[in-house]
Formats: structure tokens, sequence, C-alpha cells
């Protein structure tokens, strides 16, 4: 249960305030709805035949696939982590969040739930660095070195400007796999950016990550 994770817990509280499993209610109120076709926590046919493997990174900087496939059926789905998706479809998830719980029409959250989402809800606590116990599946990471984060409602927030990045009070979080994501309301722009290499917080991906928003900024 220590591992279990507060992202889980609230999974477990959908099932217990819908009577649906996660996955159903997802599909139903999230992916459907935001034509998010290709995410889930199951894979159909057309899905295991476009999954991308997974890596692990060397120490000559060389990468190896490996074995690694979340349970498909679980005894309960995670409300932290296990979701299989692509980048077109969580990108509009990400566009859903960026205006505020809308996309094309479809409401999937009210304002003031994306809001509280976005806002501070840990005071003056320091977040932000993080030391690992399991080298082999995360490396420490300490994403914007000297910055105060703070965190949200499932989101890191950055509490000053990025110079060529995003803009103070942005928010963004990352999987496992060394898959990353932000979102900027002050500028109107979000991104994402997957790959399938383990340990999380890769340098060379996070190197990509940070050239990738550079590029996207410098391109406006």
């Amino acid at each position: 249960l220590l591992i279990f994770g507060a992202l889980g817990w609230a999974g477990k509280a959908v099932e217990a305030a819908t009577g649906q499993t996660l996955g159903a209610y997802l599909r139903a109120s999230v992916f459907e709805p935001l034509g998010m076709l290709d995410s889930g926590f199951v894979l159909g046919v057309s899905q295991r035949e476009r999954l991308a493997g997974m890596h692990a990174r060397n120490e000559d900087g060389t990468v190896t696939p490996i074995p690694f496939e979340v349970p498909q059926e679980p005894e309960f789905f995670m409300g932290g982590g296990g979701l299989y998706s692509t980048g077109p479809d969580y990108l509009r998830f990400l566009r859903m969040l960026l205006n505020r719980g809308t996309l094309d029409g479809a409401q999937i959250l009210t304002e003031q739930t994306v809001d509280d989402m976005f806002r501070n809800q840990i005071g003056d606590l320091e977040a932000g660095v993080l030391r690992t116990v399991t080298p082999s599946a995360s490396n420490d990471h300490d994403p914007f070195p000297g910055m105060p984060i703070r965190w949200g409602l499932g989101f890191m927030i950055t509490t000053e400007a990025v110079p060529g990045r995003r803009d103070a009070n942005s928010v963004a979080w990352a999987g496992l796999a060394n898959t990353y994501y932000w979102i900027d309301q002050q500028r109107g722009i979000t991104g994402v950016i997957m790959t399938q290499i383990l340990p999380f917080a890769d340098a060379r991906v996070l190197k990509l990550y940070g050239d990738f928003e550079r590029a996207v900024y410098s391109g406006l």
C-alpha cells in the first residue's frame, strides 16, 4: 500500500462513486468524448501491432530491448499508471486541459476544477527533487535546479519562467518510461514527447525534451 500512491486511491474513489471500473469510466467519460480512440488499459489487436517496445539504457549509452508489459487482466486498474496511449491521443487530452476542460465541444471538466488542478496545493512545502531508491527504474531527478517547485492536483508547477521555454506557473509531469508533457496556460501552449526507455529521467531524453520545448517557443 505504501507504493500505491494518491492517484491510485483517486482511481479507487472514482470506481466507488460511479460503480464502474476505472477503465470503463475513463472510456465513456474521457476517451470517447475526446476522440482518444487509441487510449485504454487493455490493448486491442491493432494497438498491440503498433506497440512500441521498452528499452533499457546501457552504461555505454546504447539501448537494449527488454520485456515489459502492464498486466492485461489486473486485479484493478491503477489511477496512477498502466494506461496505454499515443502521442496524438494524449495531446488531445492536454489540449482539453489547456482549454480549461473543454475540447471541440466536449466538456470533460469544469473550468473551476481545472483551475484548482493548476493551483498550488502544498503551500510553502518544497517539491521537485526526486531521489531514487531503484536505480534500474529511475535516476535522481531535479527538473529545474534552484527553482522552487510546487504541486497542484496531479501536476508539478514551475514557479518561475524558464528562459526560452515555459512561463511561470506552467504545469507538467511525466511517465516512468521517459514520457513528458507541459502545459503553459499563459502562452496557450502544450506539448508532449514520448519514448520507451528506462530508467526514468534519462539524461539524453531530458536534453531532447528541453530542445523540443525550446524549438516550439522559438517557432512562434
